[in-house]
């Protein structure tokens, strides 16, 4: 690595890594909103992507529940999951998109009980911290579906549309 950086150890993989997942959530947000007025619209759809980046990147450098090693993590992946087969069926519309990621928020939520009856050896950063890290999480997911029905309820001729 050039750059010399106490408690920053990049390899060259981390940083095409982390270029894929940049590049990646910036060209879906531009192929999901190319076709859209709503403002509510965009917003979600950036909400709920950056969200979906910063659940991958945490979870991918450090881990949520335990260290990235620890196999309770796979379970965000399930989330993440969620998220795409809703929005798929949804075709991404408005109305389908808030109830796709009402749903990945219900999975958020989920994952640190799942793990705690199956992982609860490794549980650092400790229960309640985890529990409130994926909570955050939940809201945003769930403040991305709040916009996605506000953006269904202000241009109803639109919803349809969407991303067609």
């Amino acid at each position: 690595m050039l750059l010399k950086i106490k408690g920053w150890a990049w390899g060259p993989l981390d940083f095409v890594v982390m270029w894929m997942l940049l590049a990646g959530a910036g060209f879906a947000y531009a192929l999901l909103t190319r076709n859209t007025v709503p403002l509510a619209y965009r917003f979600a759809t950036g909400l709920a992507l950056v969200t979906c980046f910063l659940l991958v990147w945490i979870n991918s450098a450090v881990g949520i529940i335990g260290s990235e090693e620890n196999p309770a993590n796979l379970l965000y992946a399930a989330v993440l999951f969620t998220g795409l087969i809703g929005a798929v069926i949804a075709r991404f519309q408005s109305p389908g998109m808030s109830r796709a990621l009402v749903a990945t928020a219900i999975a958020q939520l989920l994952v640190p009980v799942i793990a705690l009856l199956f992982h609860k050896h490794d549980f650092a950063p400790g229960l309640w911290q985890v529990f409130a890290l994926n909570a955050c999480f939940a809201a945003l997911f769930a403040t991305s579906a709040a916009l996605f029905q506000r953006a269904a309820r202000s241009s109803p001729a639109l919803r349809e549309t969407t991303a067609a």
